[in-house]
Order: C-alpha cells, then structure tokens, then sequence
C-alpha cells in the first residue's frame, strides 16, 4: 500500500446513519403526507376539499351548538330585563314624575304571538322599556323592525287596522328577545288607573327563572345527544373521503421502499391537513352564516348575530379534538387494509367483520341506562350517566351497520342488471357505502327514542282544558268598556265577518243591602244577555224578553244557600262594579217575584254560571254602572283569517281587551320550548346529513367515473345505470331505517321506564321514515347530473 492510496476502514469502524427518534419520524411523515394533500394535482385537491368541506359543515353545526348557552342566557337577560320591576307584596307604586301607566294588549296574527302595551306617563321623565329610546306620544307607537315590516307588506294589512298608531321609531336590539319578535309600545292620552292601567316605576326583574322539571331536564339530555352524535359520526365519515384512491397512492409508497407504518403516518398526515381545512372552512361557515342568522325563522325562532359566540372551552374542545379524531379514525380504518407494493389486497376477500364487540357497546349503553334508577319529580337528575348510555347506544347502532350490510349484501344473488351491478358494488366495498348512512341511521334512532319519551310524557304536560271548541272558538272580556257601549259591543262582534253567533253577557255584582252578619257581604252576580246567550249558560227551557232566573249551581248546597242570601225574590238588590266599589255610583234594583229558578249549564269554556240572569226586555244593560262585557264567540272557520276579523273588532271596540282561542287541551310552556328546540335542532341535522349524503355520493361517484365510463363504452345504458346508483343507495339506507327503528324502540323503551313511564305509541318511527326516505330520493336525484356527466368517453383517459 502507498501513501497515496486510501487507506481502508474496517466495517466495524465505518459510522452508521443515525436513524431519526420516533417523534422527528412522526412530524417526517405527517409533512409528508400534508404535502402530498396539498401538492397532489386536481385529483389531490379534489379529495381535499371534499373532506373539509364535509368536516367544515360538521364543525360549523358544532360552533352553532356550542353557542346555545350564551345564545339562551343573552335572550333571558333581555327577557328580565324588560319585565316590570318587583315591589314586596304589601307595597303600592306610588304616582312619581317617572311613573307610568300602561296595559297589555297582546294579540295574535295569523299563529304568531303579538306583544303590545298600551301606555301613558304620569310625568314629564317616564321611564322607557329597554331598547325605546323616546316615550311614544299619545297615538303613536314604537316597534320591532320585524313588526314594521310586517305592517309595510301586504300581508300585515288586517293587523294595521287593529294598530291605527302613528310610528315614530324602533325597539332596538336590548328590548327584544329574537330579531323575528314581533313587539310594539303604543302611547294614549286616556288611560287611567280605573280603565285597566296599571302604574309601574320601572323594568328589570333579576328573580331566577323556574326551574326544569326532572324529567323536562332527561329530555333536554336526550335532544342534545340526538342531535351532535350524528355531527360526530358525520365528521368521522368525512375524514375518510377518497380511501380507495388514497390506499392505491400508498401501495405505490410501498413500492417506492415506504414500511407499513411509514404509509399510515402519511395517511394521516393527509387526513390532518383535512381536517385543519375542514376546521377552517366550518369557522368560515360559521361566520358567514352568523351575518344572515338574524333573517332566519326555523319554527318561529331567530337568533341575534351577536348571541352566537361559542363558549371559550367548548371552541377549544372542538379546535383540539377535530385533527385529533381524523387522525385516530385514519390510523384505525387502515389497521384493517393490508397495503402491499403491488396493491392493496389484490384478488383475496376482506376478512369477515367481528359481530360480538359490535354487540358490546349497545348492551353497555343499555346497562348504564338501566343502573341509572328511576327520574321521579322533586329528584336530582345526574345528565352525565343518561348522556353516556344514549350515546353508546347510539354509537353502537352506528357500529353494528356495516356488519349488517355486509351480511345482507354477501347473500344477495341474481336479478335485473342495475340490481346486479348495485350488489356487485355493494359487495366489494360495503363499507363506504356503510359509513355513508351512518349518519342518518343514528339520527333516526335517535329521533324515534324521543319522540316516544315524548309521547310518554306528554299526557304530564297536556292538561285538558274542559272547553268546547264546537260551541266558541274565541272569548273575550272587557272591564273598560262604558255600559251604554256594553251592548253595542256585542252587536259589533255579532256583525263581525265570518261571525255565526255570540255568546255574550254584561255582568256585575249584585249585593244585599241593609244590615248582615258577619264581615263578609253576601254577594252574587247579575248576568244580562239575549235568550239565545242564557240558554246557552242554564238549563232553561222556555226564555222570552222580560224573563228573569235564579240561577243555582250544579250540585253545591252551600254556594246555592250562599247565593240566595242575595237573590231573594221580590226583594232588592244593589248592584256595584265589584265587591267593593271605587268610585262607581251604585243603583237598586228589585228581584222579580215571578223569576224562575233554575239550574247552571257549562259555557263554551267549560265554567258554570250561577246568580241572577236576566234578559235585556228586564234589565238594560245600558244602565249598569261599572260593567263587566264578556262574550264567547263561534266563527266559520272557513272564511279566511277570521280570527283577524274578530281581534280587529276586539281592538276598535277596546284596545286592551282579552281575546283568547279556546283549545280542548293546553301545553306547559317549558315542555312546548323543549319540543320546538328540538325541532329546530332537528331540521338544522338532517340538512346536515343531506350534506353529508350528497357529498359522500358525488365522492363515490368521482371515483368510479373510469369504471362508469367503461360500462357505457361497452353499451351500458345511462338509465341502467341510474336505476343502480339508486339501488345502491336505497339498499344500505333500508337495513339502516331498519336498525334505527329496531335501535330507537329499544333505547326509547329503556328511556321510558327509566322516567317510570309506559310506552303509549309504538308506531311514532312511520314520520321519520317517511322523511328518510324522502331525504334518499332527493340526495339520488340531485347527483344524477354528475352521474350522466361522469358517464363520458373522456373519464377513460389517464395520466
């Protein structure tokens, strides 16, 4: 050896290449596979935009849901803080420069509630409901912009008449509860404390709302876990858009020298990139939509922009677990694909999916529901048990499906060619098609889970009311209307349109006078009205103008021996406004000898009459001092807005006069907003899940546009086709409504005898199927245009 040759290192000698520590290589391959996310052509971005697009519509529905609470505290302040402030019981308001007199005059149009007051001030700084910027002046009003839209269109001209007042402003956002709220203070110059008005010194009212009921608070539970576990799941599917094309690009990486776990870490680096765009494209959802939320009704309910703001914990909960989930979900679905370099399991047959830890997590939920113990009232309810027995279950239903399909579909044999070319699909890749009605299954179980608990309970919160709407449709009454107008009033609602007949009385109290024992006052009162108004309140067989009845109740001695202290025939009475009057001149008058006695009958409303009734030939109702003008009235409910016509008489004849519907049975209010948040929350969901399907079909669909291609150039016909992308649709979609009704029966019975209830209808699944089943045309519908376009000769070129 020469010095100039080089000198030779023993192998034991050489330095070996360091190879990176797990982490450097975790952080290598996730770039790695970003890079390829974001470098990989159209095809790449494709893919990746169809991932975030479908995670960005998840993501935004969660920030949505994560702003409920904020949403509902800002609408209950705004609530409390327009309602009269509170003295204690034994105080009274005394008159002040800052006082105000007012009256409610809330109404209705056309189904929607009408809030109004008709106020007047007592001095010269009246104080102003939140939001009122100036006192209304007398015939003038102030209103929400929702109102005044509604008053400009052709739609609001009834409700016009019924508010002749002159605008002079809005209610700014603090005095409304929702932008959709129709609300309007008015000014008067003739209100007064002996008319109605009520004095009050000023808004705010900090009293803690009531309380949920127990079993109010296990349905609030069961909305939320029905309405974000299909988000979850829906989110869970999109992350693994593009498999198939994804899992030939990393066969070519193993051929290239990548191990198996370098390929998953890639997979998922892919997966990461679309799930942070998915993140960033639902914050742009989010914001964009919160711009237009203010002009959205869904069941009569809005939202202020400004009340959507996530909760701070939340925002991060989702920020953090969305890139978190898409990469877990990823690494999991690929522990289950064999990737080789020349293919991914090319020619062999998948391994059979394992039924029993499928089983598993439903008969856990079910467990966990089951060691929950009975909700009773006046119990403490712990939502964290509830909460995770219903989403195991649900979760666990979404597990059984591909199962399931698979199952179905390997035994699926023969039949016409689009029948046979959906199976064939369907029998290769089960899975995809499984994951795409994940989402709608779960949805569904859930919804039948709660429309039954809602069935069960609803008896709780239905109370029946005892009216008759056969016999009046509407009620009203008045103490503000002068008794030479009493009678007028129920002519005018005699002539109203639409009208059929009127129930109507002028009542007062009638005492005995001269000397009594005891402190009480022997008191009855003294009802006028038309014979046809009297039969309607008693048992009365013949009636003629003149006539005159001691009217007894039904069955109660001691009201009867009550009321005839007063009414004692031949003898006088003296009639007043009230028990005690104020200010009302009080009159005589005397009993006739010959009155009849006889017996109460219900009204309409479902109330016994009793004392002394008279016709107008025998009293004029025109002369009784201080009168109450009460009327029931029966309309053809087939004239057009009828019920318009009758406020608007109600309005002219006295603004603050009381128009109620009469309902056979009423609902508590909690349970009513509990049942429309759940429908709002229901719709928004199964919008996102017709998202979520039609994305999930035009992704299947792009990546078989070679194969589509193909078929027609060998003579397939394009209906033949379109019959089995339905097929292949219709039949995953039909084991999944199965096993949602199956799933939602057994999680709404469990839930049911949880609150110590029984089951009252088995069949609440039909509405909901129905609906799914619509919502499978209308997604299949709406990607035939992509189908007839993929179906060119140019899908057959390749690069």
């Amino acid at each position: 050896m020469t010095l100039l040759e080089p000198r030779k290192v023993p192998a034991a000698e050489q330095p070996r290449p360091t190879e990176p520590s797990r982490a450097i290589a975790l952080l290598r391959d996730l770039g790695l596979g970003i890079r390829f996310a974001s470098s990989g052509g159209r095809e790449g971005w494709t893919r990746t935009v169809l991932t975030a697009v479908g995670v960005g519509l998840g993501v935004a529905l969660l920030l949505v849901a994560s702003s409920v609470p904020h949403l509902l505290e800002q609408r209950s302040a705004r609530d409390q803080a327009r309602v009269e402030a509170r003295v204690s019981r034994d105080d009274t308001v005394p008159k002040s420069d800052s006082t105000v007199l007012r009256i409610s005059t809330q109404s209705e149009f056309r189904g929607r509630s009408v809030e109004g007051y008709l106020m007047r001030p007592e001095g010269t700084h009246p104080v102003t409901p939140p939001g009122v910027a100036d006192f209304p002046g007398p015939d003038e009003m102030v209103l929400s912009p929702a109102l005044k839209k509604l008053l400009a269109s052709p739609e609001g001209r009834l409700l016009k008449e019924r508010l002749p007042y002159r605008i002079t402003g809005t209610i700014a956002d603090p005095g409304l509860s929702s932008p959709g709220e129709l609300r309007y203070y008015a000014g008067s110059a003739t209100l007064t404390a002996a008319a109605g008005g009520h004095r009050l010194a000023g808004y705010g009212d900090h009293t803690p709302p009531e309380p949920l009921s127990p079993i109010l608070i296990v349905l609030v539970i069961m909305t939320c876990v029905v309405l974000l576990v299909p988000v979850a799941i829906f989110i869970a599917t999109a992350v693994r858009f593009g498999g198939d094309r994804r899992d030939r690009r990393l066969a070519a990486l193993r051929l290239v020298g990548a191990d198996i776990r370098m390929t998953r870490r890639i997979a998922a680096g892919e997966a990461l990139f679309g799930a942070v765009l998915g993140l960033l494209a639902g914050l742009a959802f989010f914001l964009v939509g919160r711009q237009f939320i203010g002009g959205v009704e869904v069941w009569d309910v809005s939202a202020f922009p400004a009340d959507l703001v996530p909760a701070p914990w939340l925002a991060a909960l989702i920020t953090v677990s969305i890139p978190v989930a898409a990469v877990l979900v990823t690494l999991t679905a690929l522990r289950s694909v064999v990737i080789e370099p020349l293919g991914v399991v090319r020619n062999s047959r998948s391994r059979r999916r394992r039924l029993w830890w499928r089983l598993l997590m439903p008969v856990l939920g079910v467990t966990v529901l089951a060691l929950t113990g009975n909700v009773r009232e006046n119990t403490t309810v712990d939502p964290y048990p509830i909460a995770a027995g219903a989403v195991l279950v649900l979760v666990g239903l979404a597990l059984l499906l591909p199962w399931l399909v698979e199952t179905c579909v390997n035994r699926l044999r023969g039949g016409p060619v689009p029948w046979q070319l959906a199976t064939r699909r369907l029998q290769l890749s089960s899975g995809a098609a499984s994951r795409a009605v994940s989402g709608i299954t779960v949805a569904v179980a859930g919804a039948v889970a709660l429309q039954m608990l809602f069935a069960a309970v609803g008896d709780d919160f239905n109370r029946i009311t005892g009216q008759d709407p056969s016999r009046a449709q509407f009620t009203t009454s008045s103490e503000n209307v002068p008794g030479d107008a009493a009678a007028r009033t129920i002519k005018e609602f005699r002539a109203t349109k639409g009208v059929q007949a009127v129930i109507g009385t002028v009542e007062v109290y009638v005492t005995r006078p001269g000397k009594y024992e005891g402190d009480i006052r022997p008191t009855t009162s003294l009802s006028v009205g038309d014979c046809a108004t009297l039969r309607e309140i008693a048992r009365i067989d013949s009636c003629k103008e003149g006539d005159v009845f001691v009217v007894h109740p039904r069955n109660d001695k001691e009201m009867t021996s009550w009321m005839d202290q007063t009414a004692r025939k031949g003898k006088e009475v003296e009639i007043s406004s009230s028990i005690e009057p104020d200010g009302v001149k009080s009159k005589r008058w005397t009993l006739p000898a010959d009155a009849r006695t006889v017996v109460s009958r219900p009204d309409p409303m479902g109330e016994d009459h009793w004392g002394i009734m008279a016709t107008v030939g025998a009293v004029d109702p025109s002369t009784l001092p201080g009168a109450t003008v009460n009327a029931q009235i029966k309309v053809d409910e087939n004239v057009a807005d009828v019920s318009e016509y009758v406020r608007n008489t109600a309005a002219r004849i006295d603004p603050g006069m009381r128009v109620s519907s009469l309902h056979s049975m009423t609902r508590d209010r909690q349970y009513a907003s509990v049942q429309t948040g759940l429908q709002v929350g229901a719709t928004v969901t199964l919008l996102l899940i017709a998202a979520s399907m039609l994305v999930s079909q035009l992704e299947q669909l792009r990546e078989r546009r070679r194969l589509l291609s193909v078929l027609v150039a060998f003579g397939t016909r394009r209906t033949t086709l379109g019959w089995s992308v339905l097929w292949q649709t219709a039949v995953p979609v039909v084991i999944g409504l199965m096993v949602a009704v199956a799933g939602g029966l057994g999680l709404g019975a469990v839930m049911t005898r949880m609150i110590a209830k029984k089951v009252t209808d088995w069949w609440v699944f039909l509405p909901m199927v129905g609906a799914s089943t619509a919502l499978i045309l209308l997604v299949t519908l709406v990607s035939l245009p992509l189908l007839w376009r993929l179906m060119r000769p140019d899908g057959l070129r390749t690069e």
